[in-house]
């Protein structure tokens, strides 16, 4: 028994020390594991932001931004990135923008900043939250970067083609490792015209000087990438996008938040008559003319040298925008009836010897109409060409 005791109580020593190294070893182990420090991704988010349109000429169309969020202590980042920085004050500027010349640059802002004009007037900010991975984060954070730099930040500004959307759902997509796979709309394909209508509804001025300076191509129908310009169709599909990549798919939009809430929006008076209201005024007049015209077998000079400068001055201005880098503005058949060729014949007219004129007109009016079957025109521009015709009518019956 004394023997036992003995190798028990030895035992009993023995144990303190065997785990003792044992917890040694354990420990010995795990310090030699490397620690990984957290991902400094993790804590960004990248969103993007559709800004609803106010009643300024220059948001008609709505906004696109790019939210990067950088939550961190110590080091929160929260700026929003806007491709639609330019100068109105700069010389030329409407000119050049019509003639597709037009520089626009990124601009980066605090975020609250940004929303701060959005309250102001009044529109609605959607923020959607982009389902990224911690590589494609950074891939974004350095392209904006790159972006941002002075030599890279300006980019010639194309309205339909290279816009502040279509600028930030390209560098979106570069920085996607998979592919986005889009939801196309079913029976969903309108002209760039038609979607620009639904923007100016309650602007007709605007839509007025759009449809002037707009061509046959902008009735053609679009596709789903065409009708990305505009803030809220990127809006859309991104919310039905899913991203591709190993075998999986993934939403692209992890969340979709209300960053500023819609609120009352000030809608300034304009000019109260409406192109057509105008265009029917003026065909009123000119019926009127040619009724005391025909009965009283002669013409008014007056009434012709203002319809001549009136159409002669609008096609200047179309014909002028042949050589603008806008695509959709390049073959505008308008200029059937609306070109400098009155401004040439003005004094034979004024003379009284322009009989030529008369005849060449009138074939130049049903030209016009004819191109109305495959392009839309200009709301109220129909009026000039009934009363040139009614002139035509007068001044022919007096050469027969």
């Amino acid at each position: 028994m004394k023997h036992l005791k003995t190798v028990f109580k030895a035992l009993l020593g023995f144990l303190p020390l065997f785990f003792s190294g044992v917890c040694t070893s354990i420990f010995a182990q795990q310090s030699s594991v490397e620690v990984i420090p957290p991902d400094p991704m993790d804590s960004v988010e990248i969103s993007l932001l559709t800004c609803q349109p106010h009643d300024e000429i220059y948001s008609l169309y709505g906004h696109t931004a790019i939210r990067y969020h950088d939550t961190r202590k110590g080091k929160k980042v929260d700026a929003a990135f806007n491709y639609g920085v330019f100068d109105f004050k700069k010389p030329h500027f409407v000119l050049r923008f019509v003639f597709g010349l037009t520089d626009y640059e990124l601009g980066a802002y605090p975020y609250e900043l940004f929303l701060g004009e959005y309250r102001h007037f009044g529109s609605m900010v959607t923020e959607q939250v982009l389902n990224l991975t911690n590589e494609e984060k950074q891939k974004l954070h350095d392209a904006l970067d790159e972006n941002l730099r002075p030599e890279n930040r300006i980019y010639r500004y194309n309205y339909f083609y290279n816009n502040c959307t279509t600028k930030a759902r390209d560098i979106i997509e570069r920085c996607i490792s998979g592919k986005i796979e889009y939801a196309e709309r079913e029976e969903f394909s309108p002209s760039y015209r038609d979607m620009i209508h639904d923007m100016t509804d309650n602007h007709p001025w605007a839509r007025f000087g759009n449809d002037l300076l707009l061509g046959i191509k902008a009735d053609q129908k679009t596709n789903r990438r065409q009708q990305e310009f505009l803030p809220y169709n990127l809006m859309y599909d991104f919310d039905h996008a899913q991203i591709y990549e190993n075998g999986r798919y993934r939403p692209l939009v992890k969340e979709r938040r209300t960053a500023v809430p819609g609120g009352v929006q000030m809608v300034k008076s304009g000019f109260p008559l409406s192109p057509f209201a105008c265009g029917l005024i003026v065909c009123m007049a000119g019926m009127l003319l040619f009724i005391l015209q025909w009965r009283g077998k002669r013409s008014f000079l007056i009434w012709d040298m203002l319809l001549m400068v009136t159409i002669g001055t609008i096609g200047i201005i179309l014909t002028l925008m042949l050589f603008s880098q806008h695509p959709t503005v390049s073959l505008n058949l308008q200029i059937l009836l609306f070109n400098p060729l009155p401004w040439f014949f003005l004094w034979p007219v004024i003379k009284g010897k322009a009989q030529h004129y008369w005849v060449l007109t009138v074939i130049l009016i049903v030209l016009y109409f004819i191109g109305s079957l495959f392009q839309s025109y200009a709301e109220g521009l129909w009026s000039l060409a009934y009363c040139l015709l009614l002139q035509c009518c007068i001044h022919l019956k007096k050469q027969s």
